[in-house]
């Protein structure tokens, strides 16, 4: 049978060509011979695939709720049962009416075509049958937006009008009727970004396709030959006329009635269009972010694709399901607490991210200023909670937030929980082991926030006070290197800019910048007892086949002994209780730890804390350079000098609150510390927590934290972003 189709068709396009060539010189004027058509016939492959159709996506939140729609193309691959009948009929009667007559070619059409273009002088009519559009639409669909391929697939010449008939004979041969007509109303382009007829009935008429009326599925089918043309939104007339073009053909061809005719052809085109919204842009309540982040994962991460561009089909072609992390309650925490203390206006802005400790979920991901492109609006597409690579910048100093690793780290290699140091109010940089040799003192200082910091202190009061001087004693003894290799342990293997991170003292201090996200995990790894997950967005994925697709997995391993973190979370539950937190609460009385953080000259304030359930990083600073946070107005209210106790620390309070309230209670696993013998800070009487607070251990004034401009970078090329390198903030070692 296929043999004699090949012949059939061989036979059917000779017949064509001849007809055509008495109706368009112009087929003379390409040199086109009967033998030589039959030549390139044969020579065509007859290959032809079909792709699978790109659709739009959709990405969901933990309980189900759509975060966004998110497409190349914006498609709903639909069943025949799931298209309305009179659609299917409308679009068969106004573009092939006798497409269930007819093979793959209507010899009957092209003759008809060309003695009409032959009496006009010219080529105003086709004979293309609706299999032969099918094939023409999947080249395009193939092209993408490959410009070249697109002009290729559209190009009007012989040598394409061949190839075209071929791959129709073998679709026929493939498929039934009623498939090639599905397949087509899927593929084809409505306007207005609708792809396929779905698309196109939420576009105009804000409904299925399975609904549409006789009118509606008129003027849909009509819209396919020229939908700039016949645009009902732009050209609502035009659009008219040519629906009532197509009703008549359905009363021609008598499938409606008269009468029904007659009530379509009298009816409005009730329009009620729906603008095609895209992307993470039309993300709720400050999910945009997250949303982006998502994306990322889906294009950067192996388990996708082995290979970029293999990624970037599977996010192109799209139809997946896209089940997130993400709590929608506490995202509302998050964001509520975020866009209320700091306003979008302010010369500062404010990031938070949740994750839950033992999972790495991301439950939470807000900042104050909104997701999208218009600058004079105040949005930003920067995802301040994340890594370069992520669509983040190029991180923050952290300050006072790293000093729990280096503890961390001690205890992990033996230093006891009681151990003193003097502790002075200012002492230069000692010479310090690193994994590769010595960092040799080269005369810089650090110094306390308050002059009146004077130890001798222990683990626990210093923690508590956030004493500079301690932990940089507390370095010397333990050595850069196992606290280089804490870091990594806790997820930290580079900056957030990419660049490798540097055994310094200086970044004991948080002399090195980091991500939100990457600081939630750290702290929800002591949550954890000392288990660290990789931060995820992704539960599961369900591709456009409906199958399941490999997601990336959290990787949980146990960066430090239980007893490690147990007391690390009994220092820093000491912060909130007496220390340079104390002001921060939670109102239904749960056990809670964290710790405040600044940078040199405020450029950067950060807390954060945690329950046993649930570890949150909220930093706070200037989002697109430094902003000295010293007399500044935030979200309405003047500060002489923010603290991580005074600005992120409220609005922790805030989103925690909300964030927790009807949830169980748990505990941690504390350990016992006995107060020193000698009472530490000789004599010293001043409040671990004055107002305004002694602060987090930041802005020593010389600069010898060694942050780079104290806080945050931009990736080159965004909003004037450097390098990342070292800057004038201090000294860099």
């Amino acid at each position: 049978m296929a043999g004699l189709g090949l012949k059939f068709l061989g036979t059917s396009v000779l017949a064509g060509l001849l007809v055509a060539g008495m109706a368009m010189p112009a087929v003379g004027a390409l040199g086109l011979t009967a033998k030589d058509t039959a030549e390139s016939f044969d020579n065509i492959p007859d290959d032809f695939k079909t792709p699978p159709l790109s659709q739009a996506s959709y990405i969901y939140d933990a309980k189900g709720g759509v975060i966004a729609k998110v497409f190349d193309r914006d498609r709903t691959v639909l069943t025949k049962d799931q298209m309305a009948p009179i659609m299917r009929q409308a679009q068969v009667d106004i573009e092939d009416n006798r497409f269930f007559e007819h093979g793959a070619i209507d010899l009957k059409g092209i003759i008809r075509a060309a003695s009409k273009n032959a009496e006009s002088g010219s080529a105003a009519q086709g004979a293309s049958t609706l299999t032969q559009q099918y094939v023409k639409n999947v080249n395009v669909e193939q092209a993408g937006d490959d410009q070249d391929a697109f002009l290729e697939a559209t190009r009007k010449s012989m040598g394409r009008k061949i190839q075209e008939l071929k791959y129709a004979i073998k679709l026929e041969e493939d498929l039934s009727k009623d498939q090639i007509l599905t397949n087509y109303l899927n593929i084809t382009f409505y306007g207005h970004q609708a792809y396929g007829v779905e698309a196109a009935a939420t576009r105009y008429f804000s409904k299925s396709a399975k609904d549409l009326t006789i009118p509606e599925a008129a003027m849909l089918a009509g819209l396919v030959q020229n939908p700039s043309a016949y645009d009902p939104v732009l050209h609502p007339q035009a659009a008219q006329n040519r629906r009532n073009t197509v009703i008549n053909k359905l009363l021609e061809y008598k499938h409606i009635t008269p009468q029904q005719a007659k009530d379509a052809l009298a009816s409005p085109l009730g329009i009620k269009y729906k603008e095609p919204l895209n992307g993470c842009i039309t993300a709720q309540a400050g999910m945009g972010f997250f949303c982006d982040y998502v994306r990322h994962v889906v294009k950067m991460d192996p388990v996708f694709g082995k290979t970029q561009a293999d990624r970037q089909k599977l996010w192109s072609q799209g139809g997946l399901k896209i089940y997130t992390t993400i709590d929608p309650e506490k995202q509302a925490a998050a964001y509520k607490a975020v866009t209320t203390k700091v306003n979008p206006t302010d010369s500062v802005s404010a990031a938070m991210t949740m994750i839950k400790p033992g999972t790495g979920e991301i439950l939470a991901m807000a900042q104050t200023r909104p997701y999208g492109l218009d600058a004079k609006q105040n949005q930003t597409v920067l995802n301040l909670n994340v890594d370069a690579a992520m669509g983040g910048g190029n991180g923050f100093s952290p300050g006072s937030t790293f000093k729990p690793i280096l503890a961390a780290a001690a205890l992990e290699s033996g230093t006891p929980i009681t151990q003193q140091y003097p502790s002075e109010h200012q002492i230069p940089y000692p010479t310090m082991t690193t994994c590769n040799g010595t960092w040799k003192a080269d005369g810089s200082t650090v110094e306390n926030e308050s002059s009146s910091e004077v130890g001798p202190y222990d683990m626990k009061e210093a923690m508590a006070k956030s004493v500079n001087t301690y932990f940089v004693e507390l370095g010397k003894d333990v050595g850069l290197c196992p606290m280089k290799q804490m870091v990594n342990k806790l997820g930290i293997k580079t900056l957030a800019s990419g660049a490798p991170l540097v055994q310094q003292p200086s970044s004991i201090l948080g002399a090195v910048e980091v991500s939100p996200m990457r600081m939630a995990a750290v702290y929800a790894a002591f949550a954890a007892r000392g288990l660290y997950c990789d931060p995820i967005a992704i539960s599961s994925v369900v591709g456009a086949d409906g199958k399941k697709l490999a997601v990336p997995q959290a990787n949980c391993t146990q960066a430090m002994l239980g007893t490690t973190a147990d007391g690390v979370n009994t220092l820093l539950k000491t912060v909130i209780e007496k220390g340079t937190a104390s002001n921060i609460k939670i109102n239904d009385g749960r056990e809670f730890a964290g710790k405040t953080g600044t940078t040199d000259n405020r450029y950067a304030a950060w807390f954060n804390g945690y329950t046993p359930d649930l570890a949150t990083a909220v930093w706070l600073g200037g989002p697109g350079g430094n902003v000295s946070m010293r007399n500044i107005t935030i979200g309405g209210e003047y500060f002489d000098s923010v603290y991580g106790s005074s600005g992120p620390g409220p609005i922790w309070q805030m989103a925690m609150n909300d964030a927790v309230a009807g949830t169980p209670k748990s505990s941690f696993q504390l350990v016992s510390i006995p107060d020193p013998a000698t009472p530490p800070g000789g004599g010293n009487t001043e409040p671990a927590n004055p107002a305004p607070p002694a602060g987090d251990g930041g802005a020593n004034g010389n600069g010898a934290t060694g942050l780079i401009n104290g806080g945050f970078t931009l990736p080159p090329g965004v909003i004037g972003g450097g390098n990342g390198g070292p800057g004038k903030g201090g000294k860099h070692h």
